[in-house]
C-alpha cells in the first residue's frame, strides 16, 4: 500500500513539523485525526498515516 496523493504527502510533512516544532508530545492519534480533517483525507489515506507512524510503511512517494 503506497498512496501517492499530494494531500497525503502534505499530511505526512505537516505531522512531522508539528511533532518536531509545536507539539512533540502530541499523541499520534490526535495528529492523524487532525491531519485527516485538515487535508480532507480518505479513510484509506488516514489508515496509511497510522501505519506510517507505526513504521509499517514508507512515506508516500518514496
Amino acid at each position: 500500500m503506497q498512496p501517492k496523493k499530494e494531500d497525503l504527502r502534505k499530511a505526512v510533512k505537516w505531522i512531522g513539523q508539528v511533532k518536531k516544532y509545536e507539539r512533540p508530545d502530541a499523541p499520534n492519534q490526535d495528529l492523524v485525526e487532525e491531519a485527516s480533517r485538515k487535508f480532507d483525507l480518505s479513510p484509506t489515506d488516514t489508515e496509511f498515516l497510522y501505519r506510517f507512524l507505526r513504521g509499517e510503511v514508507d512515506a508516500p512517494g518514496q
